[in-house]
């Protein structure tokens, strides 16, 4: 369909794994997988973006933060991308660069797509290893295992297959839908984004009516990409994507299915409202080109 917003390709790839054939300091064999190392790699995030927002969240349920330091940008990019501007004298502490594209550029000196987080960087070589966002949080649970210190168990065996079709329906129609809906560049291509995430957000409803989580009384990897759009949603997607039949508040099934999540332990304290307002209506400026960051909604009801 000419004017819909389709999602660049992830360009990096490579897992850690304890599975690599490379020795300890070594770089991916030739699978493209990585040695499994407490304290080698870096996880680059910002607190505005959802893709990157649940490899944190993971990160922190299956109990990696001392072995996986996290790197935080800035939540506005300037001409470059990503910027380390949040830290001292704008690099990051432990990379030493002052833009994600550098290390981009030191892996790929080709690559000329947009720089991207998450992304996983081996502090040795500066080199991605990945900024592939959906492999990421799945890794985390499996083939970080080794050096996670808690049982989450995100990936159930008993539902993994059912899981794995609503991730992806849940991905097309409302994790990308609202993109679709707001970089939509003709009515056609917006309408149809807009019907199918309205659809997909009532289906998932009635699907709450006579459940606590996705896939019942235990919060899964399901749950999680789920969250990081619905916490976006009345504070950016309705208003700036123009996602506005409703507010994820007045749906009472999602809205307290949302809020539970919000404050369970690992999930509520990784938001910056803040952050999120301010990097999209101050980084798209073909959609708001004044800039201006609107002061609601009361956000307040998240913990109340």
């Amino acid at each position: 369909m000419r004017g819909e917003f389709v999602r660049q390709p992830n360009r990096f790839t490579g897992r850690v794994s304890a599975e690599s054939a490379s020795g300890l300091g070594g770089g991916p064999d030739e699978r493209g997988r990585w040695p499994l190392e407490a304290g080698r790699y870096r996880l680059i995030w910002s607190r505005a973006c959802p893709w990157a927002h649940r490899a944190v969240i993971v990160r922190g349920l299956v109990g990696l933060e001392d072995c996986l330091s996290l790197g935080t940008v800035d939540p506005i990019r300037d001409e470059r991308g990503w910027r380390f501007g949040l830290d001292p004298g704008g690099r990051d502490p432990v990379l030493g660069i002052e833009y994600l594209a550098e290390a981009y550029a030191g892996t790929d000196p080709a690559y000329e797509g947009r720089v991207t987080v998450p992304a996983i960087i081996d502090t040795i070589s500066g080199c991605v290893v990945t900024n592939d966002y959906p492999q990421i949080t799945l890794d985390f649970s499996t083939e970080w295992g080794p050096l996670a210190t808690r049982h989450a168990e995100l990936l159930p065996p008993g539902v993994r297959l059912e899981m794995e079709q609503l991730m992806h329906d849940v991905f097309i129609d409302v994790n990308n839908g609202v993109y679709r809906c707001g970089f939509a560049t003709t009515q056609e291509a917006y309408e149809e984004a807009y019907e199918r995430l309205f659809a997909r957000l009532d289906a998932l409803e009635d699907r709450l009516a006579t459940r606590r989580f996705l896939f019942g009384d235990r919060i899964t990897e399901a749950d999680v990409r789920l969250f990081t759009t619905l916490v976006r949603f009345d504070a950016v997607y309705h208003n700036h994507f123009k996602c506005n039949r409703n507010k994820l508040s007045e749906m009472p099934n999602l809205w307290r299915y949302a809020r539970e999540l919000y404050n369970t332990p690992g999930f509520g304290e990784t938001v910056d409202f803040d952050q999120i307002k301010r990097h999209y209506y101050g980084t798209h400026a073909h959609l708001n080109p004044s800039g201006v960051v609107p002061v609601g909604p009361d956000l307040s009801a998240w913990t109340a």
